[in-house]
């Protein structure tokens, strides 16, 4: 550990801010691509006030990040981490929290999927078609309910028009990669039609091939289990190059109108379709002799066993399909409060797991619907809030031979509030938020009902100096979902048998954190320290038995902590015209434990850091940088060790018609020296490394 904490040592200094008294301007500081206003609350909030770490991506920065899920566009972030179930099924992790805990949300709504009951399940949300993407957490994050205990990522998309375009406004990208020799354009049309009413139309086109991996395809552990097995099993286990069954093909196409008034109101309706086929990473067949007395860990990790082949993902494709409506509106008021806001959605969505014969092994059907009414209060004397009421309903149900989680439904109902009051170099917040949650099966005969009630408190405080302390605690409560108390069969992905509790209570957490802001002339800097104490922590956990040759996994309850830390920083080395030269660093960890016994949570990203030289500002710009995760050694019992890695990524990027002009040129170049690389949190991670060599190419345009 030691080395570890010395190596983030120099990289942080290597971007230690230099102390000046005055602050910089906006875009001397982050330049032109780093958003100070958060729009995923009912007003506008300036980033620097708000009281827990807040992550926004646009502009040139989310084109270089851009890949075709949520998951790993923002698996760079700080803090995060993603499920990485191959290339096409990744949902992101914030500090080591995921799927229940983790809220992703198009635009305020839900993504109304079954990316929750399993990681081999894809996020209905199109990263193509984003036009910011925001992560929160603390009190605002209370607005969007209960499952968003972790935090919330929202993906803001131009779908319903929030202005009417002088006239037809077209925006587009579209790129290459090598590794999965991807293929990707989208594309959006606002169109002005008079008396306030705009139309809108855009679509995407994503399709890939098998990636091409960096080093072996299995990890050395599976090698070496592999050759004392001998044989076939051996020689395949030194695989190198592409993965088989990764390949994907995903579209979607959307239509809407919206009217814009000039006095502030608003009503749009859209209605989009989405198709997503893609192939499930295939495992290495290791005989079941070898693995007697550790089974455990390595079906969880995703080794097979023999006999075992109606559960393993072999030549396993995916064909999702949802067709969604959405609305939202804005309403002027007065008096003591400006506006009230509404927003819903609807979605019809089925997947379908394909055998390699082309049979139907298994079907996943989501009908949800949610909605959200939210009223915003006038400003008055520096106090500025909003509260609401949100509603979601969801009907689930699986029919096939892998129907692990049983037909059920669920309903909640929650109200909020979020309010801020500025005492000049005192800022403080305060969110609650109340909510009833009823999760039935009539196929197990069970009907739950939970009132959970949940709170944050927060403020920040100006130190001088171009440094801000912000602190904040939240308590929030959790209602266990369908999947954590129904399900009982065998689960593929996780290459086991689960089997939930009807009799869970719920899920509590006590949290604080503290994020120190600080930026000046030609620096900047954000440290963030965190810590969650989990009473009633939803986990899954080894019973020690075997059913149909698969271990038997259960979900428990236990108290569980989290703490961990977030820094980055960036210092201005050189201004060579408008062109700005700067130092950054980013390092993140996040530490782990269930208390009842100790042991570590599963699939929790070790120690991160990434240092880079970057150029912006110009006309060219560019990054070179260096990502270096340490390796994972403290794991859960049955877990396996992660390997340590080290990639060098660079970019470059041409802006042709000037600074101010919104296309973009840009070339990378990922994983230059074709490294071997695994994330710990991935459930494939022995089968499945990170790509290699990727050299993409992008465009976008705005015109």
């Amino acid at each position: 550990m030691s080395s570890r904490l010395s190596l983030a040592a120099l990289l942080l200094l290597s971007a230690a801010p230099v102390l000046a008294e005055e602050a910089a301007p906006q875009d001397e500081q982050h330049g032109s691509n780093d958003p100070e206003i958060i729009v995923s609350a009912p007003y506008a909030r300036d980033r620097k006030l708000v009281a827990t770490a807040v992550t926004v991506l646009q502009g040139d920065a989310l084109q270089l990040q851009l890949r075709s899920t949520i998951g790993e566009t923002l698996a760079r972030q700080p803090g995060v981490s993603s499920t990485f179930f191959g290339p096409n099924a990744s949902r992101p992790i914030l500090r080591g929290l995921d799927a229940e805990r983790v809220r992703v949300l198009t635009d305020g709504i839900g993504s109304f999927d079954v990316s929750n009951t399993s990681v081999d399940h894809a996020v209905a949300a199109n990263p193509l078609l984003a036009d910011r993407i925001e992560i929160l957490r603390g009190p605002a994050a209370l607005l969007f309910g209960s499952g968003a205990i972790g935090g919330v990522v929202n993906m803001r998309d131009l779908r319903i028009p929030r202005e009417v375009p002088d006239g037809p406004h077209v925006d587009a990208n579209a790129g290459i990669g090598t590794a999965a020799r991807e293929r990707n354009i989208a594309a959006a049309l606002n169109m002005p039609l008079g008396g306030g009413f705009v139309a809108h139309v855009d679509g995407s086109f994503f399709e890939s091939d098998n990636y091409r991996t960096g080093g072996f395809v299995f990890s050395e552990n599976l090698r070496a289990e592999a050759a004392e097995e001998g044989g076939e099993v051996a020689e395949e286990a030194q695989e190198r190059g592409r993965l088989e069954n990764t390949a994907a093909r995903t579209w979607d196409v959307a239509g809407s109108i919206a009217w814009i008034g000039e006095n502030g109101a608003n009503f749009g309706v859209a209605v989009s379709h989405l198709q997503n086929r893609y192939g499930i990473p295939n495992s290495l067949e290791i005989g079941h002799d070898e693995h007697e007395g550790e089974h455990e860990g390595e079906a969880h990790e995703g080794e097979a066993h023999e006999g075992e082949e109606e559960h393993a993902h072999e030549d396993i494709t995916l064909d999702m399909r949802q067709t969604r409506v959405d609305v939202r509106g804005a309403l002027p008021l007065s008096g003591a409060f400006k506006e009230v806001r509404v927003r819903g959605g609807w979605a019809n969505y089925r997947h379908d797991e394909i055998e390699p014969d082309g049979a139907i092994g298994t079907s996943f059907f989501n009908k949800s619907w949610e909605a959200r009414l939210e009223l915003v209060q006038a400003e008055k004397d520096g106090w500025q809030g909003a509260s609401g009421v949100q509603y979601f309903s969801r009907n689930f149900r699986a029919v096939g031979e892998e129907a692990y989680i049983p037909a059920n439904e669920t309903r909640q109902f929650g109200l909020f509030t979020l309010q801020e009051f500025d005492l000049g170099a005192v800022r403080l917040e305060g969110g609650a938020r109340y909510e009833h949650a009823n999760v039935k099966s009539a196929q197990v005969g069970r009907e739950r009902t939970f009132n959970s009630v949940s709170f944050s408190v927060g403020g920040s405080i100006d130190l001088g100096s171009g440094f801000r302390l912000a602190l904040s605690g939240a308590r929030t409560e959790r209602a266990p979902s369908a999947e954590e108390l129904f399900a009982n069969g065998a689960h593929a992905a996780t290459r086991a048998v689960e089997i939930g509790n009807p009799d869970f209570s719920t899920e509590r957490q006590l949290g604080a954190e503290a994020v120190l802001r600080g930026r000046g002339a030609g620096w900047r800097l954000e440290l963030s320290a965190f810590v969650n104490r989990f009473d009633n922590y939803i986990f899954l956990n080894p019973n020690g038995l075997e059913q149909d040759e698969l271990p038997v996994f259960e979900y428990a309850q236990s108290d569980a902590s989290f703490w961990g830390v977030e820094v980055e920083a960036g210092v201005k080395v050189a201004q060579l015209g408008a062109t700005r030269i700067e130092v950054t660093g980013l390092l993140d960890y996040t530490r782990a434990t269930v208390l009842s016994g100790g042991g570590a949570v599963p699939r929790i990203p070790p120690l991160r850091m990434i240092g880079g030289i970057e150029a912006t500002g110009g006309v060219v710009g560019g990054r070179v940088e260096i990502e270096h995760v340490t390796a994972q050694d403290r794991t859960a019992s049955f877990e396996t060790r992660t390997a340590a890695f080290s990639l060098v990524n660079a970019s470059l990027s041409w802006k042709p018609f000037g600074v101010d002009a919104p296309t973009t040129l840009m070339v990378q170049a990922n994983n230059i020296f074709d490294v071997e690389a695994r994330r710990h949190s991935s459930f494939l991670k022995d089968v499945a490394p990170l790509f290699g060599r990727d050299i993409r190419v992008s465009l976008r345009v705005a015109f």
